[in-house]
């Protein structure tokens, strides 16, 4: 297969975690007879700096005419300790979704045997959490009217959807479902939000097409506690726009790291793949930063192209170098590989599986530990 994909580093570890996966891309083209091109853009806080746009239009151009697009992270302290900035990284990422139609974003949360560690939550907790959230993408206060008065003293963000917004989404969460364990739950907030209860009307009209797939539903504050209290009930979450933000973000930590968190924007013809970790700017250029999480988007990106196998043999050399403990700082305090090294050993599994020796001895940062 030929994939042209647009590859948009952004801010920050946004850079070094695409590289790793670009890695990984490279070696599961050599191994199964593909053919990769990359083409680099801008986005973000680096795009305003040199085009004054968040969003170029020849950034925007090249999404529109590539296969996939592999994104990094775009943010920047700057613009977060400026609330009168009227230009922000962000709106970069917005507009693309808006223009390309990504409608819906698709977030795995698993927890790992091996680095259960480094979660806050007990091993007794996680073990067998496996789930997927589907947090709809271009609806909600994220995109309705917005309005400040000339005083600065008073605001407003206008929470719309209707039936159509909401359909797409559900179809593809029961259709994950049915793939799945058969289960979907709806995180709103019906008791006091108007949207939330049309939410409901038209999930529960549409779970009647998948019999197969049991519905229940949960408010969003109960929600955001059964994460931490139960994870392993969950198979499919389905959210709206706000509450997947913040409940995707606040299911980082049973994996342990937001470093581990991959993600999938998708819509009817274009979509895109990206870590969830944000823009980590204490690492950035540290080669301390965790590129698990990019490089299982780009897994992700090889499964919504239907190769299987491929996404199949990046999740395996992932779960290898878990297992290996050839990971970065934040699952291993005392771990002596870098963003780099975790990308080597990923990209070398993937290509020499069957010789692949890792020394545990000797072991230095920088040092080549592939014989």
């Amino acid at each position: 297969m030929k994939l042209k994909i647009a590859v948009l580093p952004g801010d920050g570890i946004g850079p070094e975690v695409i590289l790793q996966a670009k890695k990984a891309l490279g070696a599961i083209a050599l191994v199964f007879g593909h053919e990769f091109t990359f083409e680099d853009a801008l986005i973000g806080a680096i795009a305003i700096e040199r085009t004054g746009k968040p969003l170029p239009d020849q950034t925007l151009n090249l999404c529109k005419n590539t296969d996939s697009i592999l994104f990094g992270a775009i943010g920047d302290p700057m613009y977060d300790n400026d609330p009168e900035s009227k230009i922000r990284p962000e709106q970069g990422l917005l507009k693309l979704r808006k223009e390309l139609g990504l409608y819906a974003n698709i977030r795995p949360i698993k927890a790992y045997p091996k680095i259960m560690d480094a979660s806050p939550i007990k091993k007794e907790i996680l073990q067998g959490t496996d789930f997927v959230i589907y947090r709809e993408l271009n609806g909600g206060m994220y995109f309705g009217e917005k309005q400040i008065n000339d005083e600065g003293t008073y605001a407003s963000d206008l929470c719309e959807y209707n039936e159509a917004e909401i359909s797409k989404i559900t179809h593809l969460a029961f259709k994950s479902a049915q793939e799945r364990r058969k289960k979907v739950t709806l995180v709103d907030k019906a008791n006091v939000l108007e949207t939330s209860r049309l939410w409901r009307k038209v999930v529960q009209k549409i779970a009647k097409e998948y019999p197969d797939v049991t519905l229940d539903f949960l408010y969003v504050d109960n929600a955001a506690m059964q994460l931490i209290l139960n994870p392993r009930q969950f198979d499919v979450l389905l959210t709206d726009n706000l509450f997947g933000d913040i409940l995707s973000d606040e299911a980082s930590v049973i994996a342990g790291s937001k470093g581990l968190m991959s993600s999938a924007s998708v819509g009817e013809k274009y979509s895109l793949f990206e870590p969830i970790h944000g823009t980590y700017n204490e690492a950035k250029n540290k080669n301390c930063a965790n590129p698990i999480a990019s490089i299982l988007s780009a897994a992700m990106l090889l499964d919504h192209f239907g190769l299987l196998k491929e996404s199949l043999a990046v999740f395996e050399a992932v779960e290898k170098a878990i297992i290996n403990q050839i990971v970065t700082i934040d699952l291993k305090v005392d771990s002596k590989f870098g963003t780099n090294e975790v990308g080597d050993y990923i990209a070398n599994f993937i290509l020499n599986k069957g010789d692949l020796y890792f020394k545990m001895d000797n072991v230095n940062l920088g040092q080549s530990t592939i014989v």
